[in-house]
């Protein structure tokens, strides 16, 4: 008896309640399965190096080139003799095997016998590990 009285009483609201629950579910599994086709491979970005030789100038080099392949190879090769390295334009010195030394151009890199040497000309220690 009181199960019959409440479902007269609620009748409406149960109904409702579980209209929406369906409703909802079915609504959730539509978007799931609808997301499911529209799932795309994730974006890869490459970038390329760029060594300033083309198909044609690596095949015939022209004199008005004016690419160094020399120069591309050693850019970031100390010199050998260096203890501490430094560059014309930073006060800064480092050794040889510092990320930040190996990124000085060739043609700005002062060479130091000793870090009494560099410090006596004015730079202050950089990358020295």
């Amino acid at each position: 008896m009181r199960i019959k009285a409440f479902w007269l009483k609620y009748e409406n609201k149960i109904v409702l309640i579980i209209g929406f629950i369906l409703i909802s579910a079915i609504s959730f599994e539509a978007g799931f399965l609808k997301g499911e086709n529209w799932r795309q491979k994730p974006i890869i970005i490459e970038k390329t190096v760029q060594t300033g030789i083309t198909s044609e100038t690596a095949q015939n080099p022209s004199p008005s080139s004016n690419l160094d392949v020399k120069n591309v190879n050693q850019q970031s090769i100390p010199p050998q003799n260096c203890a501490f390295v430094g560059s014309k334009n930073s006060n800064k010195y480092h050794i040889p095997t510092c990320r930040w030394a190996k990124q000085i151009k060739p043609e700005n890199i002062v060479c130091f016998s000793s870090a009494e040497d560099a410090v006596s000309k004015g730079y202050q220690p950089g990358c020295l590990k």
